[in-house]
């Protein structure tokens, strides 16, 4: 019975890696090719608000199994304050991509850092 939690756990674990990848992607996408554009207008409720709450979402789900995961596992490059770091950080790119005051450099660290730690969990994980 256990086993099979734990393989459910791990299954989920990556599927929620994977979006939460995606939502990196989405976000760097989003800041890199539309939110600095002269006549672009951000629509709140109808962008930011959206995916926002999708991203948060995924990540409450995320967040105890990859920490759960880390913990458990002890991989070699991987650690718990890594986990606690890319939520706070998917949680603050998913509103900051829209907002045209936002710093090229201290926007791209915080999706690389994201990426990092998101693929090297994908390695990790079977």
């Amino acid at each position: 019975m256990v086993g099979v939690r734990v393989m459910q756990n791990t299954q989920k674990l990556r599927e929620l890696t994977k979006k939460l990848l995606e939502i990196n992607e989405e976000a760097r996408v989003q800041y890199t090719t539309r939110t600095h554009l002269d006549d672009y207008k951000v629509n709140f409720y109808e962008e930011v608000k959206p995916f926002a709450d999708r991203a948060l979402m995924l990540l409450q789900d995320w967040e105890p199994l990859a920490r759960e995961w880390v913990m458990h596992n002890k991989p070699k490059y991987l650690y718990p304050i890594q986990i606690k770091n890319t939520f706070e950080n998917i949680e603050m790119i998913s509103v900051v991509a829209w907002q045209k005051d936002t710093g090229p450099k201290k926007f791209n660290e915080r999706v690389q850092s994201v990426e990092y730690v998101l693929e090297k969990l994908m390695e990790e994980v079977k």
